[in-house]
């Protein structure tokens, strides 16, 4: 069985719908420049509070960041996401990246697996941060293989049990998964077949295009879409940890077979609008949690049957388009919402009558949120983007500090990326480097199509105790006196 997507429909969510037209073709595959961004209507670039405030970012960058680099997307990705590392070196580690190409349909769509080089805390230099050409294509990443995917790729999630198996959302019902590890490398033409996927999970009956989610304990997967339901499937039946067949590739755990389908576990009814997300609880593979356009934050335990455990009714005051659940302290949820805020919730302070308020609702973006995730790395910290182009990072620890309060700034927001100059669509912490994120903008409609990819650490001084970074600041003040004497 191949999925084949219906026509897409009009979605409320202020995601793209494609690009402008096909652009340089022998320019892309010789690995030249990205074309040059859209001018305003009289010829001239636009010029705008953004430009100006992206501008002023810029010069900053040698003080903020310990790395960045920007990397050019000809046509814009919805989605990235880390994979494994492959190679570890003394200054770099060469990692697997996950991420999309969403055409005009000139060209196919494409879920494109890339090698990136990651540079390792205090290595690049403070000039090589700054000489960044957000126009070009960054050395650091390379494309490996392309995947040519039937549909657009609204949502990319990776198995942790195996992070060579990845499972899609596109516009059809269907969640698709691929062995990117065994698919052959194709090229991406128009009027190409599609690549078959290593499985397909049935059970929605309209179109799932951004509510996905993979288990940590288990191969559990978890999806959401238009029809209102949450669809949960284990892909146990279809995995096997024999590599050393013949038909499998080295390490895959899906068992050859012709497009198998999958039909699900449970099918869960309680929202009253499309499913914007989903996420499992991290301790436990049979709960879980999502979010709708009826402003619902629903918790369900698979093992007490298919109706909500707990569903908080208005957990915002518009559609919720994003949720994530704390791995380390499983009691917090996060949710973002087109009311431009975040909220978090204590999971012990609701009821199985949905009344509840957030512990905090955090409010620094001035459009729709659309990714929510909390850090791999500390208990307190979250990152949240939005379609302002500004991705946040927060630490809710520092809610009612000293320090905020003379700061003026929003309780809890301590770093601000501001290196995109349009909405911010995606983001991925790094697990095998935690300080470092991924993050995705689509610039279609400011910029000539395409997107921007990002790949940035923020200096160390900003999120280490205070008292370190001062003892570490007074020996280099001590160092440069020192120097000076022995120069003088």
């Amino acid at each position: 069985m191949e999925a084949t997507p219906p026509p897409s429909e009009p979605r409320k969510r202020g995601r793209p719908k494609g690009s402008t037209k096909a652009k340089a073709d022998k320019e892309r595959e010789s690995g030249g420049g990205a074309p040059s961004r859209m001018k305003g209507p009289g010829g001239d670039k636009k010029n705008t509070a953004a430009d100006e405030s992206y501008a002023h970012w810029k010069l900053l960058v040698p003080v903020l960041y310990d790395w960045l680099a920007s990397h050019n997307l000809v046509w814009p990705s919805l989605s990235c996401r880390w994979g494994p590392v492959l190679e570890s070196g003394t200054y770099k580690n060469k990692q697997r990246l996950y991420l999309s190409e969403q055409t005009d349909h000139t060209q196919p769509n494409t879920l494109i697996i890339a090698n990136c080089e990651v540079v390792k805390p205090r290595v690049a230099a403070e000039n090589h941060i700054a000489n960044f050409n957000e126009d070009a294509r960054s050395p650091y990443v390379k494309k490996y293989k392309t995947i040519l995917h039937p549909g657009e790729v609204n949502r990319i999630r990776e198995l942790p049990q195996n992070k060579n198996i990845v499972a899609t959302h596109t516009d059809c019902p269907e969640v698709l998964i691929w062995d990117v590890e065994a698919q052959p490398n194709r090229q991406a033409l128009l009027g190409s077949a599609d690549s078959r996927p290593d499985l397909v999970l049935s059970g929605h009956q309209e179109n799932a295009e951004f509510a996905l989610a993979m288990c940590p304990a288990e191969p559990f997967v978890l999806s959401g879409g238009k029809d209102k339901s949450v669809v949960l499937w284990s892909i146990q039946d279809h995995v096997s940890t024999l590599a050393t067949e013949a038909t499998q590739s080295a390490g895959s755990i899906i068992k050859a077979a012709d497009n198998s389908t999958v039909g699900p576990r449970g099918v869960f009814q309680g929202h009253d609008d499309t499913v914007e997300d989903v996420q499992f609880c991290p301790s436990s593979s049979q709960q879980f949690c999502s979010v709708g356009d009826d402003s619902c934050l629903i918790l369900w335990d698979a093992r007490t049957g298919s109706s909500p455990v707990v569903k908080v009714e208005k957990a915002h005051n518009a559609d919720l388009h994003c949720v994530d659940w704390n791995s380390h302290d499983d009691n917090f949820i996060l949710t973002g919402s087109a009311d431009h805020t975040v909220c978090m919730f204590d999971r012990r302070n609701l009821n199985s009558a949905g009344i509840g308020s957030p512990v905090h609702k955090f409010e620094g973006h001035s459009a729709a949120v659309l990714c929510v995730q909390w850090s791999p790395d500390k208990t307190s910290v979250f990152g949240s983007s939005a379609e302002d182009g500004l991705l946040n990072i927060w630490d809710y620890e520092k809610i009612g500090q000293m320090e905020e309060t003379e700061s003026k700034g929003p309780a809890g927001l301590f770093f601000q990326h501001a290196g995109h100059r349009d909405k911010v669509v995606d983001f991925h912490w790094n697990a095998y480097d935690p300080w470092t994120i991924v993050s995705v903008s689509d610039d279609g409609d400011l910029w000539n199509g395409g997107g921007t990819l990002q790949l940035w650490r923020m200096t160390d001084l900003l999120y280490r105790p205070k008292d370190e970074v001062l003892v570490e600041l007074q020996k280099f003040k001590d160092h440069v006196i020192e120097c000076s004497k022995t120069t003088s």
